[in-house]
C-alpha cells in the first residue's frame, strides 16, 4: 500500500475488495468503497466497513481554503471542483489521464484530476492553477509563460503551468532526462512546445511545495 492510501484511507484495491465482498455475501456489491482498514478482513463481508455507494461527506483543502463537501464516490476530483466548487482552471479533454489538460497538484505533487477520486484527495491540499496566482499577482510561471507566448487555444496551458511549476520547483534548472519526465504527460495540440522550453529554460519555478 503506497503512503497516498495509507493517508487517504481510500484505494482502488480496496474498492475491488469491497465490491467483491458484496458480492460474495450477496449484497448489492455495485459501487462500494471499503477503506483500507476494512479491506484488510474484506474476508468477512459483514467486518468490512464500506463507504457508499451514497453521499459521503469529506473535507479537503483546496487553494488553501478548507471545504467540507457531500460527495457520491464516483465523483471525480476534476467533476467535484469544476462542478461544486466552480474552480475550472483544472480542464476536461481527454476525460482518461493521457492529455495533462487537467493536472493539479495534491500536496505538492502533480496529479491527473480526472483519474482520481474526489474521496481519495480527502484530507489533502490540492492546488489548481488559480492557486498558484491571480492575473494581478501571477506566479513566476505564469509571468513565463505570457513572457515567452507558451500559450493559444488555453486548453493545454493550466495543466502545463502547474506540472511546469512543480518541475521547477523540484529541479530549478532540470536536464533535458528531467524535462521529459516533468513534462510528457502534458500535450499542446497547439504546438507551443518552443515557448513552453523556453518558460523551463528560464527557471522561473519559486513558490511551490515540490513532492
Amino acid at each position: 500500500m503506497t503512503d497516498d492510501a495509507k493517508r487517504s484511507g481510500f484505494s482502488r484495491r480496496s474498492f475491488l475488495r469491497g465490491g467483491a465482498a458484496g458480492a460474495l455475501s450477496g449484497g448489492l456489491a455495485t459501487g462500494l468503497l471499503t477503506g483500507e482498514a476494512g479491506a484488510a478482513a474484506a474476508t468477512d463481508a459483514e467486518a468490512a466497513e464500506t463507504v457508499g455507494p451514497g453521499p459521503v461527506e469529506i473535507e479537503l483543502e483546496v487553494n488553501g481554503a478548507t471545504h467540507r463537501l457531500t460527495v457520491e464516490p464516483r465523483v471525480t476530483l476534476l467533476d467535484g471542483l469544476r462542478d461544486r466548487l466552480d474552480v475550472t482552471g483544472p480542464k476536461r479533454v481527454c476525460d482518461r489521464g493521457t492529455c495533462g489538460a487537467c493536472t493539479v497538484l495534491e500536496d505538492g505533487r502533480p496529479i491527473y484530476a480526472c483519474s482520481r477520486l474526489m474521496i481519495e484527495s480527502a484530507g489533502r491540499s490540492i492546488t489548481t492553477v488559480e492557486g498558484l496566482g491571480s492575473p494581478g499577482a501571477m506566479h513566476d510561471v505564469q509571468q513565463a509563460f505570457v513572457d515567452h507566448d507558451a500559450q493559444q487555444c488555453g486548453y493545454c496551458t493550466p495543466g502545463f503551468v502547474v506540472a511546469t511549476a512543480a518541475l521547477l520547483a523540484r529541479h530549478p534548472a532540470p536536464s533535458e532526462p528531467e524535462i521529459e519526465a516533468g513534462l510528457g504527460g502534458n500535450f499542446c495540440r497547439c504546438g507551443t512546445y518552443k515557448g513552453i522550453r523556453a518558460v523551463v529554460a528560464g527557471g522561473k519555478g519559486g513558490g511551490v511545495s515540490g513532492g
